[in-house]
Formats: structure tokens, C-alpha cells, sequence
């Protein structure tokens, strides 16, 4: 057991490794898996809309299993979902999500792609993604993955023919696949892209079916009666000391952010395929039965595969380097294929056997994790030679896009003595090395990406890298590496982080909503942060006619770089409702700064930057609220009490551990964050106490929870059934049900204008069924829909009030949504009708 244990705590620490470009450091099973790999020419795509949507069993299967180059192509990076680990949500959770896709692939063997679809939240059918995506554009995104990636095989997620029975941007993913299978190979269509790529024709198209999609193993079996084909996933592999579905299992672990973190589990257990069109398989369960997967597929490879297969049948475990000379002869043959393609595939895999067969360890490195675009960059490279072969550095290559920097060096690598080159690169970068698919303004449902080569890419390419010019045998070799930062904390250990390209100096505004009650001005708090040393200028808030801001500017002066300095201006509102945008602006010798640097860290992904817009939405709102003391039980993160704060409340956080008898009685109302009985275990436990504080006069507002097929328990007081019924389009008209209730008149009048400008959803998981003792206060559809009347509930219980609400607050009050301010300070204040409000408009 403590093996195994061990096993899985190597594998998951690879992981940062090897999205942090730490140097190959492959195990001689590693390196025969690899060799295996080498020797097999056939691929598969696996297509599907959402990171966590995947099949990594499957995945596993076919790049571990079969030995084929495998891919996951993502539509969206999951930019709509929730975040369970933090406060990220669109797209910087997409920026999480990508890479927690990255982590899995590490795992499962597979690669990723992606197209420029944005996730802009819950779909209920096709039509519908299909106009908000821009099907076309979609479209030619799907296509160039297939003719950059070239796949024998395409596996859908999903199924093409079940339009509306589940996410539409599910369906979408299998509709614009199995279009995309026949218009890949047609030279009329997006023909922009052939002068990069090539047409390809893929060779068949299947549907991974299961029970799942049929709702029993009966009906599942009764419907596809002989025709399907199937295989069992449930192998085991020596090499790893780990099944398939262990290591499957470890993959889909990696999407943290969306609660996926599952025990491993073994044995056999059986996938499921639907042909859809192409060649039928010989044989049923081998998808790549009838295409030839061996060197002799392209003109050359036979005498490439001469070598290699006997490499494969006679490998030295004990000493890898032994396998040299063969491996760079084969290397030699395969720098000469005529086809392309495979030859760009085969020599990337054979050089890193080659590097590992050697024992080389080629590193670049930073003494910073960023610099400027026109900076100096120290760095440090290391090489090492830990065989007996005789390999010599000739030179290397330091570059990024803009420039290049050579040097000849002629060193003999002596076995295992460590060499070490210092030397400095001028930078002369365009832009920064933030993600791509960020930097220009989308829409709702598509990212902005204009360079065609870009598209699909997992990350934005390293801006620094150095080409090691080598000579291992007598035979020529360049290797690349990624320049990286590397440094070491004492409770850590040594961490790897991505190099990056930044501006001189960002900025970010404290509040990104700031929410004006009244007339009174508020303070705006200002973080200058450098991004190199010895930082000087001034700093502005740009703001639309009405707006107020003293003093007009503010000098800043930073000498060391990270460092920051903070800075404060006087914000006064108009007296008139009003929404606008504040940005904040550096400059520095007459060039503007306008950007803020937000840096995620998690230690199952590596550090990402993300440079996005400096500037706050400000929002003069007539607003009235009673009670000023709020309880708060977070749930899986949201910014709701920091967006209550800026209308006056004190938000309090409670750890439900510390709920006891009265501990609650001095709120004038206690918030139940999003998913916190899906998340937080103990809350079930300390729900008596809850209902004692409402029935004893409190207020009690639960917002949503997610509802599997078992339901899921809220502790309301009354029989209160949640469902999935949920209202995806954000502009869906809001019926009034109970005209008179207080929840819509004090101390705020709510009526339709106060449903307008929501963002990305009206709300989810409504309750579909409820006790008489419950009051519902709205209704709302999406199209074609019946009426959905669960989204917000009341029902007074004892002397208090219990809330439920499925409403999307957790994105509309961060988003500054007047009407949903309004509404929730009524929630707030109910049962308080009899107390004067406590904050008034001051005309």
C-alpha cells in the first residue's frame, strides 16, 4: 500500500512539473511506453464542449493501451461554470480550467486543443448555443483541429441526433463534429486556413455511448442491440503498477475547481462506441482495425521502423543508453520523411528519447519570474551528461519571436560534471505573455483570436526559449527548453514557475464594483504594483461626465520591483442613478499603463498571470435598506458579502463549527452562501440551531444548491423539493406572482426594470415543488418553456422568515446589477417593515 501511495504522490507532483517546463526526467518505463508510442502512427480526437466533459478512461485507453497520439478538443474552457476552490469565475476560471485540463492530459497521456467558443453559462438546446457561439466560426475552429491534428479516429462525447435532452453546448460539440468530419477534406471550405495546413480526411466517426444517455442498462441495451462495438478499459499496466482506470481516475481528479477530486478505482469495466460514419471497422473491438499503423504507412518509414522495432522487442531496462546509436540513426531517417506531418510528430518523440536515453539534463532559467519587454534577462543554463556517450554543447541559441541571440561553444560534456552557462538576453518583445485568447474584447459567445496559428492552442507560447545546439555521437541535435524561474521554499520544497513577459507597471482598483447608495463620496483605494525596478509617474481614474475624482492625479514612485504602493482618491457620485466605468491609469515618461495583473496559484496547477482591464464598474443607485448586522456561511465562493459591504452592511463570517444555542441572535439576518449544503458537511449538523434563530424572529436566506438524482437536503422547514429547472436566458421576462408581498416593496419597489441587465443567467436549480407555508414570488421561462415559479420562496416560520432563493446573485451583485441590489436588501430587510430604514436618499 505505502507502493502505491507513493506511486500516486509522484505522479501528482509531475504534474506542476511538467506544465512549469521542468526538465525531462523520463524513468526507463517511461522511456519504453514513449518507444512504444514512437512506433505506433495512427491518432484519435475525442471531442466534447467543457473541460471535466472527457472521457479520461477512454482517453487513458487510447494512449496508453492502443499507444495511439490521442487529443481532447475542448469547445469552451469552461469559463460559465462554478468555482469550488475560489473566487474566480468566467474567465479567469477558465484560465484555471485550461490548465486543470493541461494536469489531467499530464496524467492520462492525451493532448488539448480548444476552439474560440466562450462558455457563457447553462444552454438548453443547440439553436440556441449555435446563434450565441457563432456557428461558422465555431465551425472552421473544429475543422482546423482536424486538419492540424489529423486524427484516424473521432470520438464524440455526445450524441448528434438527441437535440434539447441535454446541454446544448453538448450537442453543439457532436453536431459541428460530425459536420466537421466530411468538411475537413473538402478544399472549399475555409480555405484561408490551407495555407497553413493541409485537408483531412478522417477515416470514421464514433459516438462513446453508455447507459448514462438512456437512463437504465435495460433500455441502453434494448436500443443498441448489435450495434455497437465495445472493449474493456479496466486493463492493467506493469510498467505504471497502475490500471487504466487508476489512472483515469488521477486525470479527471485534476478539475478540483469543479469537485471532481474521486477515489482511483480498478477492475474491468466496459466503453462503449456507435459507429457513425467512415470506415467500419474489421474488427469490433479495435477502432483502428483496417488502418495501417505501423512506419510503413509513409514513404521512408520502413526503414525507420527496421531499427525501432527491434528497439522495442530487445530494451535495455537497466541501461537505456545503450539504445543510442540505433535511436539516432532513426533519428537521422526521420529528419528526412518526405511527409510533414509525421515527421514534425516523430521527431519531437524521438528527441525526447534521445535526451532521456543520454541522461541529459538541459535547463534554462531566470533569476525572476518576469521581466519587462525590453528588459535585460539574466540567465543560467545548466547541462549535464549522466552517460557514457560522448556528447558535446556546439553552441546555443537564446530567442523569442522578436529577435534571436547566438553563440558558439564548443564544451565537451563530461559525464556526470555539471556545466553551467551564464550569459544575458536583450529583450525585444511585442506584446506580453499573457493568454491569448484574453487580450482582445469577445462577445458574449466568442473569444477574439486573430492570428489563425494561435487558435485552438491550450496556452499562450513561452516568450523565451534557448535552442541547445548538441552533438551526441557524432550526430547533430538541437533541444529546446523553455526559459523558467526556479527557486526553492523551505515547507515546499523546489518550485518550478513559468517565465513571463509584463508590463512595467499595473495597477488594480481595491473594489471592482462600487456601489453609491447616496450622495456621499467614497474612498477608492489604488494598488500601483512594479514590474521593474525604479518605477516613477503618475496615476489617474478616468471617469464619464457627472463622476467626481480628487485629487485629478496622484505621483507614484516604486524602487524595487514586486513592490507596491498604494494610493487613494475621492470618488463623489452624481445625485442621478447612474451605471459607468472607472479605469485606472498609469503613466510613466508619456506612455499609459492600463492594466492589472491578477496571478492565480493553486498547487495542483502552476502559476498563471492574466493581464486584464484596470477598472471598476461604478454604480449610483437609489437604493434603501433596514438591518445593518449580516451573518455569512460561505459556500463554494462567491463575493456576495464584499458586494454587500458596499451598500452599507456589516457582513459577518460564521464557521458553521462555532453555531451553538443563541450564537446567531444578534444578526439581522443570516446568508446561507451558494452550494454550502452541497460543500460544507457540518451545516446539516448545526441546522436546528439555524431554524431556532428564525423561528425566534430571524431572516434566513439560502441560495442555490446543485440537485443530483438523490436531491439534496436545504433544512428548510417545510417540505421544499429541489430540482433543475433553471432559466439560462439572462434577458427572460420576470412575471410578478405576489404584487403586495413585502419582498417587492419594502423598503425597495421592485418591478420589471429591476430585472434588467442581468448577466449570463436568471438563476438555477429552482425548487419544483413546496409546501403551502411557501410564498412564490416570481415566475419566468426560457423559450418554449412552461413557467418556472420556484426562484424565489418565503415562508414565515415561527416569529422569522426562511428565504430560498435560486437566483443568480452571486453573479449579478459582483457584476454591479442595480435591480439585483435592490432586491436582496429587500430580502434583508423582511419582517422589518415596522422599522425605520436606516439608510434613506438623501435628495
Amino acid at each position: 500500500m505505502k507502493k502505491i501511495t507513493c506511486f500516486f504522490a509522484i505522479i501528482l507532483f509531475t504534474i506542476s512539473a511538467i506544465q512549469a517546463q521542468e526538465p525531462l526526467k523520463l524513468s526507463s518505463n517511461e522511456m519504453y511506453e514513449r518507444l512504444q508510442k514512437l512506433n505506433f502512427l495512427g491518432s484519435v480526437l475525442y471531442i466534447a464542449a467543457h473541460p471535466d466533459d472527457e472521457n479520461t478512461r477512454l482517453i487513458s485507453y487510447m494512449s496508453n493501451q492502443v499507444k495511439a497520439r490521442t487529443a481532447y478538443l475542448s469547445l469552451t474552457r469552461g469559463d460559465g461554470g462554478q468555482n469550488l476552490i475560489g473566487p474566480e469565475i468566467r474567465e479567469l476560471l477558465g484560465v484555471i480550467r485550461t490548465q486543470e485540463l493541461l494536469a489531467a492530459r499530464s496524467i492520462d497521456g492525451g493532448e488539448q486543443f480548444f476552439t474560440r467558443a466562450n462558455d457563457f453559462g447553462y444552454s438548453k438546446h443547440p439553436d440556441e448555443t449555435l446563434a450565441i457561439w457563432n456557428k461558422e466560426a465555431v465551425l472552421s475552429d473544429v475543422v482546423w483541429a482536424i486538419r492540424k491534428f489529423k486524427p484516424d479516429v473521432i470520438i464524440n462525447r455526445f450524441d448528434h441526433r438527441t437535440p434539447g435532452t441535454t446541454h446544448g453546448h453538448h450537442t453543439s460539440s457532436a453536431l459541428l463534429s460530425f459536420e466537421a468530419f466530411d468538411m475537413a477534406a473538402d478544399r472549399t471550405k475555409f480555405t484561408s486556413q490551407l495555407g497553413l495546413t493541409e485537408t483531412w480526411q478522417p477515416q470514421r466517426l464514433f459516438f462513446n455511448t453508455s447507459s448514462f444517455f438512456y437512463g437504465s442498462d435495460a433500455d441502453f441495451k434494448k436500443n443498441n442491440k448489435g450495434k455497437l462495438s465495445s472493449f474493456d478499459v479496466g486493463v492493467y499496466y506493469p510498467l505504471k503498477g497502475l490500471s487504466n482506470n487508476e489512472v483515469a481516475a488521477l486525470a479527471s481528479s485534476q478539475h478540483l475547481c469543479q469537485g471532481f477530486g474521486r477515489l482511483t478505482t480498478r477492475g474491468s469495466q466496459t466503453e462503449y462506441v456507435e459507429f457513425l460514419k467512415g470506415t467500419k471497422p474489421k474488427v469490433d473491438n479495435d477502432l483502428f482495425s483496417g488502418i495501417n499503423t505501423t512506419w510503413n504507412r509513409i514513404k521512408g518509414g520502413g526503414a525507420v521502423g527496421a531499427i525501432l522495432y527491434k528497439l522495442e522487442k530487445n530494451f535495455d531496462f537497466a541501461n537505456p543508453s545503450k539504445h543510442l546509436p540505433e535511436l539516432l540513426a532513426a533519428y537521422d531517417l526521420i529528419k528526412n520523411l518526405e511527409d510533414s506531418h509525421w515527421r514534425e510528430i516523430k521527431e519531437g518523440q524521438i528527441k525526447e528519447l534521445i535526451e532521456a536515453a543520454a541522461g541529459l539534463y538541459l535547463e534554462a532559467s531566470s533569476n525572476s519570474s518576469s521581466s519587462t519587454p525590453t528588459a535585460t534577462v539574466p540567465l543560467s543554463m545548466e547541462l549535464l551528461n549522466r552517460s557514457d556517450a560522448t556528447v558535446f554543447l556546439e553552441g546555443y541559441r537564446i530567442f523569442t519571436k522578436e529577435s534571436t541571440q547566438s553563440k558558439a561553444q564548443v564544451k565537451k560534456l563530461e559525464a556526470n560534471k555539471k556545466l553551467t552557462i551564464k550569459d544575458v538576453f536583450k529583450l525585444n518583445a511585442a506584446g506580453y505573455s499573457d493568454p491569448y485568447w484574453l487580450r482582445s474584447k469577445g462577445t458574449l459567445g466568442m473569444y477574439q483570436v486573430d492570428d489563425q496559428k494561435q487558435i485552438g492552442k491550450p496556452e499562450t507560447d513561452r516568450p523565451l526559449q534557448v535552442e541547445f545546439q548538441l552533438s551526441i555521437l557524432q550526430h547533430k541535435i538541437t533541444i529546446v527548453k523553455n526559459v523558467v524561474y526556479r527557486y526553492a521554499k523551505s515547507d515546499k520544497g523546489e518550485i518550478y514557475e513559468p517565465f513571463e513577459i509584463l508590463p512595467e507597471v499595473t495597477t488594480s482598483i481595491d473594489n471592482k464594483v462600487l456601489i453609491f447608495s447616496d450622495n456621499t463620496p467614497k474612498e477608492v483605494k489604488v494598488t500601483i504594483r512594479a514590474g521593474a525596478e525604479n518605477i516613477a509617474g503618475n496615476l489617474h481614474l478616468n471617469l464619464p461626465k457627472g463622476w467626481l475624482v480628487s485629487p485629478a492625479q496622484i505621483p507614484f514612485s516604486i524602487a524595487q520591483k514586486g513592490d507596491v504602493s498604494v494610493v487613494n482618491f475621492l470618488v463623489t457620485p452624481p445625485r442621478e442613478q447612474m451605471e459607468s466605468v472607472m479605469q485606472a491609469v498609469a503613466t510613466i515618461n508619456g506612455k499609459t499603463f492600463n492594466k492589472e495583473l491578477i496571478e492565480i496559484s493553486y498547487d495542483h496547477i502552476p502559476k498563471q498571470t492574466v493581464l486584464v482591464a484596470s477598472q471598476a464598474k461604478v454604480v449610483r443607485l437609489n437604493i434603501q435598506k433596514t438591518g445593518s448586522n449580516i451573518g455569512y456561511i460561505k459556500g463554494a465562493g462567491d463575493a456576495i458579502p464584499e458586494s454587500l459591504q458596499q451598500i452599507g452592511y456589516t457582513v459577518v463570517s460564521i464557521d458553521p463549527e462555532n453555531i451553538t444555542a443563541n450564537s446567531l441572535d444578534g444578526f439581522d439576518a443570516v446568508v446561507i452562501g451558494i452550494r454550502a449544503y452541497n460543500t460544507v458537511a457540518s451545516l446539516k449538523f448545526k441546522q436546528k440551531f439555524l431554524l431556532d434563530y428564525v423561528s425566534k424572529g430571524g431572516n434566513m436566506i439560502v441560495q442555490y444548491n446543485t440537485s443530483g438524482r438523490g436531491g439534496i437536503d436545504v433544512g428548510a422547514p417545510f417540505d421544499l423539493q429541489i430540482s433543475r429547472d433553471r432559466v439560462t436566458d439572462e434577458h427572460a421576462a420576470v412575471s410578478i406572482l405576489a404584487k403586495q408581498h413585502s419582498l417587492l416593496n419594502f423598503p425597495n419597489k421592485i418591478n420589471a426594470d429591476d430585472f434588467e441587465g442581468w448577466v449570463q443567467e436568471r438563476g438555477l436549480y429552482f425548487p419544483n415543488k413546496w409546501a403551502k407555508e411557501f410564498t412564490p414570488i416570481l415566475s419566468m421561462h426560457d423559450k418554449n418553456e412552461t413557467a418556472k415559479k420556484g426562484s424565489l420562496l418565503v415562508a414565515k416560520y415561527g416569529e422569522g422568515h426562511y428565504i430560498y432563493t435560486g437566483l443568480s446573485f452571486f453573479r449579478e451583485l459582483p457584476a454591479g446589477v442595480p435591480g439585483a441590489y435592490k432586491l436582496f436588501a429587500n430580502m434583508l430587510s423582511i419582517g422589518k417593515e415596522n422599522i425605520q430604514t436606516q439608510t434613506e436618499i438623501k435628495e
